[in-house]
């Protein structure tokens, strides 16, 4: 994949239009999923993510090396941020709005598995928004490092790489974005039953 990436980017680089829409295709799905998570709404995340991408385009040449995706994921990232900014300045949108989409477009924790009975379905969609909902009330910088780690798998130097925090910090915040994670979903019941220790029924 990293040779892949770096030929596309190299060949973006010197013009072709079709390597650089390669690489949207690559990320596109990561890009939405991290400015979802964000912003909460599928119409802000996907102006952030062809907002990121333009920008990604308009900057190709000042690329020095790396991995792209950490590099498109910094820029949506700061997109992202952008927005937050102003919907504080102007509120258009709650982030509750996550909570009550049901869109499997705009869900993408809700992954399809032929091999599941309906009330297993059922209850990974409870899961799935009761997810949404923690997410939602954590600090930005908190759920930006739970999405970039437990829903997208980047390690803690592509994290660092992405958000431009120091490793101990990426490690702080997720620790503390995990806790207060499980402390809203129990606190406020969120979290189906079948999932709760015992004690906490």
């Amino acid at each position: 994949m990293a040779n892949e990436e770096l030929r596309l980017v190299e060949s973006a680089q010197r013009g072709d239009i079709e390597s650089f829409n390669a690489l949207v295709r690559l990320y596109e799905g990561r890009v939405y999923n991290l400015c979802y998570r964000l912003l909460g709404d599928a119409d802000s995340a996907a102006d952030a993510a062809q907002d990121a991408f333009l920008s990604a385009y308009r900057h190709l040449r000042a690329f020095r090396g790396g991995s792209f995706r950490s590099w498109v994921l910094r820029i949506a990232t700061n997109v992202c941020y952008d927005a937050l900014r102003a919907r504080q300045r102007r509120p258009v949108v709650s982030l509750d709005a996550a909570v009550e989409t049901t869109s499997e477009e705009s869900a993408p924790l809700q992954l399809a598995d032929t091999a599941e009975s309906p009330d297993e379905f059922a209850l990974r969609r409870e899961l799935a928004r009761a997810i949404e909902a923690g997410l939602a009330q954590l600090p930005v910088d908190q759920r930006l490092v739970v999405v970039l780690c437990d829903l997208q798998g980047l390690t803690y130097e592509e994290i660092a790489e992405v958000t431009g925090a120091n490793v101990g910090t990426i490690k702080s915040r997720l620790s503390r974005g995990r806790a207060r994670l499980r402390d809203v979903l129990r606190q406020g019941e969120l979290l189906p039953l079948r999932f709760r220790h015992e004690g906490e029924e």
